[in-house]
């Protein structure tokens, strides 16, 4: 199992070794890594500096020269301009809080997209669900429930038959030819 945590050393003539694999590494190997959910240190292989938000800047930077689709350019030059502390720690700020919201909007999708597919893929068998987990206090509710158990096995034995009657059809032909 590989660990969670990578610490990749970044040597004078610009050579990144992976200490954790024990392999010289490139920058997309980097990416791949953070992808991955694993957690990515850079540190100069001479001084120990933390190199980390270097690499990963320079992994978006050449990421967006094969991609129109990079940062916005107003984005880009806000980041210029915020060059004190104050200014470029609520870019960074809200930055995060974009992608954070960004994250659970997707999520959000996601899980509805997986209702909404197991919904479509089995409609019968969700009726049976709600059927069956439907409460029966009160004594008319017991009279349509069962109305609606009746009234889906009506419906289940009206999709099955056409697939009966199509296999007796192919029976005939076969017969006939």
């Amino acid at each position: 199992m590989e660990p969670a945590s990578v610490l990749i050393k970044k040597y004078g003539n610009r050579r990144l070794y992976d200490s954790s694999n024990s392999k010289y590494v490139n920058l997309d190997e980097i990416a791949e890594f953070i992808r991955a959910g694993k957690d990515v240190q850079v540190v100069d292989a001479k001084t120990g500096q933390d190199l980390t938000r270097v690499t990963l800047t320079q992994i978006i930077t050449e990421d967006a020269k094969d991609k129109p689709t990079g940062l916005p350019l107003e984005l880009l030059r806000q980041l210029i301009v915020a060059s004190d502390e104050v200014r470029q720690e609520f870019v960074m700020w809200y930055l995060k809080s974009a992608f954070d919201t960004y994250q659970k909007v997707q999520d959000a999708v996601q899980s509805r997209l997986g209702e909404v597919q197991s919904a479509i893929l089995s409609p019968v068998d969700m009726m049976k669900q709600l059927l069956t987990a439907a409460p029966a206090s009160e004594p008319h509710a017991e009279a349509e429930l069962g109305a609606l158990r009746k009234r889906v096995a009506e419906l289940e034995a009206r999709l099955e038959k056409p697939s009966r009657e199509k296999r007796s059809e192919r029976r005939k032909r076969k017969g006939k030819v």
